[in-house]
């Protein structure tokens, strides 16, 4: 039976009002959590981008079973590898082993913000790559000197390691990735219903293993405001990840969905309270090979009355999948 996940997306809420939300998506029934670390909104109107880890830091500590993940976590420009070892490490203690780490090659969006060029992606991927092995290694334990292509890692060493290492799990979009979820990853992540994600993950040495998709959706018992809602805050989708991961702000964003239509996002993502259509959102992912999948209610405002309703209805018909 595919597990059902409760999204915290950053961009959408503060970080008091995403700890209210998942302590309530625990409390209805959710299987697990994902939590966006982003420092930019996609859009303005989304209009918030906390801490993620902090979020995470008070969310384990207001929960008591529900897993926690980043979805997804860069660790190659914003982050050095060996801080986001430290981070992670740390938040599985205060979790008391209910975390992964979900770790991708980032977006220039959030990114950019350190004053470093945005390279090419076959450069984002090597440095990605060194950098999962680094975070391994930490893991592992002991003093880790390292002197690589693109980072250096001084007779370091996490303190507070827990008995269990956080999972990593790696976000995949094409095959070279799914190279290095099935060489490195514990877990795939993706935002796609494709098989050949996870076909490709398998073939890398990911059988057996955790395949986690992402899928927006807008309830509300009015679906004309449901759809303009999620048309507002979520067009930015209609670009996918080889456009997003490029444009560096939110006004690059708006400029390059501007002839995005409401028809348009009301096809990709299920609006209204239809719950019909919303567990045939989820189907292609259950069929393309997916354990698990993570749903973003869009509009940090509307979280409460979604989390009502898929507690009542979504989550049982969804089970039956």
């Amino acid at each position: 039976m595919v597990q059902i996940g409760y999204t915290m997306m950053t961009e959408q809420a503060g970080p008091r009002e995403l700890v209210d939300h998942v302590v309530r998506a625990e409390g209805v029934g959710f299987d697990f959590s994902v939590t966006s670390d982003h420092y930019s909104p996609w859009l303005a109107s989304q209009g918030h981008a906390p801490y993620a880890w902090s979020v995470l830091g008070a969310a384990a500590q207001a929960t008591s079973t529900i897993p926690l993940m980043t979805y997804v976590t860069c660790p190659t420009f914003r982050y050095h590898p060996a801080v986001v070892a430290q981070k992670a490490a740390t938040l599985q203690l205060l979790a008391e082993g209910r975390f992964r780490l979900g770790l991708g090659s980032g977006e220039n969006l959030n990114e950019h913000v350190v004053g470093a060029d945005w390279p090419t992606v076959e450069v984002r991927q090597e440095m990605f790559t060194e950098a999962v092995e680094i975070i391994r290694e930490l893991f592992r334990g002991g003093v880790v000197n390292h002197h690589g292509t693109h980072y250096d890692v001084a007779a370091a060493k996490l303190w507070d390691l827990p008995d269990q290492a956080p999972p990593i799990g790696i976000a995949v979009s094409g095959e070279p990735s799914c190279e290095i979820a099935g060489r490195l990853g514990d877990l795939v992540i993706a935002t796609e219903p494709k098989a050949e994600l996870v076909q490709g993950f398998e073939r890398h040495g990911g059988a057996g293993k955790p395949k986690v998709g992402q899928l927006p959706v807008c309830f509300d018992t009015d679906r004309d405001a449901a759809v303009k809602r999620a048309h507002d805050q979520f067009r930015w989708f209609a670009g996918g990840w080889k456009v997003n991961a490029e444009l560096p702000g939110p006004a690059n964003f708006a400029g390059a969905t501007q002839f995005v239509r409401e028809e348009d996002v009301a096809q990709s993502i299920p609006c209204g309270d239809d719950v019909d259509e919303f567990v045939a959102a989820v189907r292609p992912y259950v069929e393309a090979g997916f354990t698990e999948v993570a749903l973003v209610q869009v509009g940090g405002g509307h979280q409460e009355s979604f989390l009502d309703w898929a507690g009542k209805t979504l989550l049982p018909a969804l089970r039956a999948l």
